[in-house]
């Protein structure tokens, strides 16, 4: 196997959306950075069975909802 192909393997704080902060090995970043999520498995619905909404920031929601609901969505 060739020398200096693979990234580096280390470990880094990935801070979750409710402030909890986990360690993880990553090729992300460096040797004790912290990765800020904006959406992790506590928050997003295909993980949690839909029990929370994301936010809307972009308003691509509610313009796809005024544009469509007349089908009955």
């Amino acid at each position: 196997m060739k020398k200096d192909t693979h990234p580096e393997y280390h470990s880094i704080d990935v801070k979750m959306t409710d402030g909890t902060v986990i360690q993880m090995k990553s090729t992300w970043g460096a040797e004790g950075d912290t990765l800020a999520l904006d959406i992790d498995p506590t928050v997003h619905p295909a993980w949690n069975g839909g029990t929370s909404r994301l936010l809307d920031t972009g308003g691509r929601v509610s313009k796809f909802k005024k544009k469509y609901e007349g089908l009955g969505f």
